[in-house]
């Protein structure tokens, strides 16, 4: 009898082990889908033309608009000019979590694809004289490598004098405040809130909603927003911390989703 429960409890053990080692392992699938969609559905192709689309038109409008400052247009790197869906897939792939040394490991390589209508906006503000700065939380160890990609694709001003990147802090504010030094920032773009304005870098518990809505007028006119379902800041707010299990995150995950009962 002894024997039996003592084979019981090693099987229970067991099968507890087998349990949690598959949580582990899909520990990533819950970036299949985003992915999926970044890199396969067109409307994600027409979301980027549309927000480019429309930042040609009230860049046109800005212009005609005399200021004693020269005029500037801010963007932030990826998921805005640059598609780093491979470096999502590879952590699907590979089943391995962020960091910086995955991250390097395909920033160097130099290999991102423009993503629909960015190239083509670096060229119309250099075509009407407004300048363009790269203002990415890129590390600064990644500027070459990030310039060589850029380059490669057609974009302008990749050249180190219109990259501000991370040095310290990853607040993008400092850095907006040297170009509003010598130039008339006009607009921003990016895929991410704190990349128009520091307003947004402290959410709240409804995790920016009211600041959206505060400032709803800007959105399509001074700051352009382009679609990322993989990855943000957003995400602060759901996991709050970053010492979590991945069976902690993904409790989270479905705790967070709304249904209809």
């Amino acid at each position: 009898m002894n024997r039996l429960l003592l084979m019981l409890a090693l099987v229970l053990v067991v099968f507890t082990s087998c349990k949690k080692s598959t949580h582990q392992e899909i520990n990533q699938d819950h970036l299949i889908y985003a992915t999926l969609w970044f890199q396969s559905s067109p409307e994600n192709q027409a979301l980027y033309h549309q927000g480019f689309n429309i930042a040609k038109m009230q860049l046109a409008q800005f212009v005609s608009v005399k200021s004693e400052k020269p005029k500037a247009v801010v963007v932030d790197i990826d998921e805005t000019m640059l598609d780093n869906s491979p470096f999502q897939a590879q952590e699907i792939i590979d089943n391995k979590e962020f960091s910086s040394e995955f991250w390097n490991e395909w920033s160097q390589l130099g290999k991102a694809k423009a993503l629909p209508g960015a190239k083509e906006f670096s060229n119309f503000c250099d075509s009407i004289g407004v300048t363009l700065f790269y203002i990415s939380n890129r590390k600064t160890t990644e500027l070459d490598a990030t310039i060589k990609n850029l380059d490669s694709l057609g974009f302008s001003f990749a050249k180190p004098e219109y990259f501000l990147l991370k040095e310290n802090e990853s607040s993008k504010k400092t850095r907006r405040e040297k170009v509003s030094a010598e130039f008339d920032i006009v607009m921003l773009i990016g895929d991410n809130l704190n990349d128009f304005s520091e307003v947004f870098e402290s959410r709240g518990d409804d995790w920016g909603a009211s600041l959206v809505e505060q400032y709803k007028n800007e959105f399509g006119k001074r700051y352009i927003v382009l679609p990322n379902p993989m990855y943000g800041d957003w995400e602060k707010n759901l996991y709050k911390t970053k010492d979590l299990t991945p069976e902690q995150k993904y409790e989270l995950r479905k705790q967070a989703v709304k249904g209809f009962k």
